[in-house]
């Protein structure tokens, strides 16, 4: 059985890259490794309507949070079973998101300005959906690439820029919200939500040390 490993962060805060280097990496040393992200647009029907969700096309279930997040665990609990394959059937299974990327955002969403770290029972919540009702298996460890919210949305604004596909969302448009959502998935990562988490702090050239296993 192998380990799954998840990496969770802000939007433009480096996954994709860190995901790309560790998986070369661990090739290299002679594991097998497969690899998923999240939502899986244009697979899941549950992650295009999270599409739409964060582009404003539902109506007013795209200001409900717990609808929303709803919907970006449904395409997990759909995914479940072939992630439990690849575990079978490899050394390291990497995940570009994963449950903590709905209990950071959905309480961040769930804050404001006078209360930035509110409902702390909402990751309760989407662990007893995700883990308990949907049976989507449990991360081994999960990384945290602790990108400064401001560098993460200078990305984010210039992928956008480059490529009309990648046009900024509702969540990546909202400052105060990645803002918020930085300071909860520190807050899941101390208090070690699911599994033991690493923190990965970019150095002032964004380059990242990977972690030694």
């Amino acid at each position: 059985m192998g380990r799954l490993i998840v990496i969770e962060g802000l939007d433009g805060s480096g996954k994709a890259t860190l995901a790309a280097r560790l998986t070369e990496r661990w090739r290299a040393a002679g594991r097998t490794v497969a690899a998923m992200s999240f939502p899986r647009y244009g697979i899941s029907v549950h992650a295009d309507l999270v599409r739409d969700v964060l582009y404003g096309r539902l109506g007013d279930l795209s200001e409900s949070v717990y609808g929303a997040a709803l919907l970006f665990a449904l395409d997990r609990r759909d995914a479940a079973e072939e992630i439990r394959n690849m575990l079978q059937r490899n050394d390291i299974v990497l995940l570009d998101r994963y449950i903590s990327s709905n209990a950071a955002y959905g309480s961040a969403r769930l804050g404001g300005p006078d209360a930035p770290l509110v409902s702390r029972d909402f990751p309760e919540w989407v662990r007893a959906l995700e883990i308990d009702r949907f049976g989507e298996p449990v991360p081994d460890h999960q990384l945290l690439l602790a990108t400064p919210p401001a560098l993460a949305a200078d990305r984010a604004r210039g992928r956008a820029a480059h490529d009309d596909a990648r046009a900024l969302d509702t969540f990546e448009a909202d400052a105060a919200l990645q803002d918020r959502t930085a300071a909860m998935y520190a807050e899941l990562a101390g208090a070690g939500y699911l599994s033991d988490w690493t923190v990965l702090t970019p150095a002032a050239d964004g380059t990242v040390d990977l972690p030694s296993w």
